[in-house]
């Protein structure tokens, strides 16, 4: 799997998605598409990198109260654009929001696959998400030049599930937009497993454990919930581009010219 790592300390899942193959084998353009997590963090020399590098856009798929608790740097000649992919508060693994969930979290193993799947299903078919999806890809289309960063809290599932669309979009092969998706897995390993060290400090039983594991992990079932839901609903990938996301030919030729070699 191809992977385009970006020279950035204080983010985590940062990457390039310029070099995929696509339509016609025209590879994604360089330094035009990246994914990656919270940027609430960044150093001075890491936000100079993203200007350096010909960011022009950012779009926060977090909840409001995420970003207002950590709102993204602001950066010379970059815009910030909040576009919360789901009309719930709060991040699926994050720390903040784990009160409400605890008891089960202690006591059921399978809880947070459970409700994963639930909010991937929910990702497909609520109509507050799928307008959101559908604004990424009108800013993608009046983005004539410089690269656009799309992101969430650790860039795997909310990020993911718009690169999805924008990838297939393109011509990228679905096994391929799978690999990349699974890919935050490997990226994330130091990551989830510092987490796992501080909640195992504070007394947190393996259930629990086990369950923020999940939380901070891609997985195939997940990725194929998406496609099983689409499928289901819809009736397949394309009709739902199609129907649902307002994907046009026009749009999908606009998406294609910007951000693939020709």
């Amino acid at each position: 799997m191809y992977l385009n790592l970006l020279s950035i300390a204080t983010a985590i899942n940062s990457r390039e998605l310029g070099g995929l193959i696509g339509f016609n084998n025209r590879k994604i353009k360089m330094h035009r598409l990246l994914r990656t997590g919270d940027l609430s963090k960044m150093s001075q020399e890491d936000k100079q990198f993203l200007k350096n590098y010909g960011v022009v856009k950012i779009i926060d798929l977090r909840s409001k109260s995420e970003s207002v608790s950590r709102p993204d740097p602001q950066i010379d000649g970059i815009q910030n654009i909040s576009i919360p992919l789901s009309s719930e508060e709060g991040t699926l693994g994050g720390e903040s929001n784990l009160s409400q969930e605890a008891k089960l979290y202690n006591e059921n193993p399978h809880a947070a696959f459970k409700m994963m799947c639930d909010h991937y299903r929910n990702h497909v078919i609520e109509a507050h998400d799928q307008e959101t999806v559908r604004q990424v890809l009108k800013i993608l289309s009046e983005t004539d030049e410089g690269a656009v960063i799309f992101h969430c809290t650790e860039g795997k599932d909310r990020t993911g599930f718009v690169a999805l669309f924008v990838l297939y979009i393109l011509g990228v092969d679905l096994e391929v937009i799978r690999h990349d998706y699974l890919a935050s897995n490997e990226i994330l390993a130091e990551y989830r497993a510092a987490r796992d060290k501080r909640f195992k400090e504070v007394g947190k039983n393996l259930t629990f454990r086990a369950n923020m594991r999940v939380l901070s992990s891609a997985s195939d079932s997940l990725f194929d919930t998406i496609l099983l839901t689409i499928e289901k609903e819809y009736g397949n990938l394309e009709t739902y581009l199609r129907d649902v996301l307002n994907v046009t030919p026009e749009l999908e030729t606009k998406l294609r010219e910007l951000y693939l070699e020709r």
